[in-house]
């Protein structure tokens, strides 16, 4: 069934392959531009992305057609290429890790969300990325129910 409406909302991160800190501030706003370019052609819509050394966070509607599994690895795959193609990392060749973040937001936190991933370099300035992830895994951990009857 077709579905007309939606509010789909998904927070994604992104971990380079060992955490390593491979993205350089020089190549930060051409990595978001191609990124930025691949959500638009996926029917998504980005709100907001900010590429750190060693990870990446960006905010999305999406179209109910479209998995966050599959938005993230074609996320992941093209911009490995387009990186490595580019020469756009430290080191000889860039990775992602194998597995991502994927985390759903609702409507009235979309700007908080926003602002939060906007203000990454002001937050990591006090706060690790290893401290940050688990926060947010923490966090987000509150609201899963399991059901294992």
């Amino acid at each position: 069934m077709k579905i007309e409406y939606h509010n789909l909302y998904t927070h994604f991160i992104l971990i380079t392959q060992n955490r390593t800190p491979c993205i350089p501030e020089k190549s930060r706003d051409r990595i978001e531009k191609y990124i930025t370019g691949v959500i638009d052609n996926n029917n998504s819509k980005l709100y907001s992305i900010y590429a750190n050394p060693e990870h990446i966070h960006f905010l999305i509607s999406r179209s109910p057609r479209l998995a966050e599994e599959a938005l993230a690895t074609t996320v992941a795959d093209s911009s490995l290429k387009f990186i490595n193609e580019n020469k756009l990392s430290t080191g000889s060749s860039f990775a992602w890790q194998k597995s991502a973040s994927a985390f759903s937001v609702s409507k009235s936190d979309v700007d908080k969300v926003c602002k939060y991933i906007l203000n990454q370099p002001k937050h990591h300035r006090k706060v690790s990325f290893a401290e940050e992830y688990a926060e947010l895994l923490k966090h987000y951990q509150k609201t899963l129910k399991w059901d294992i009857s």
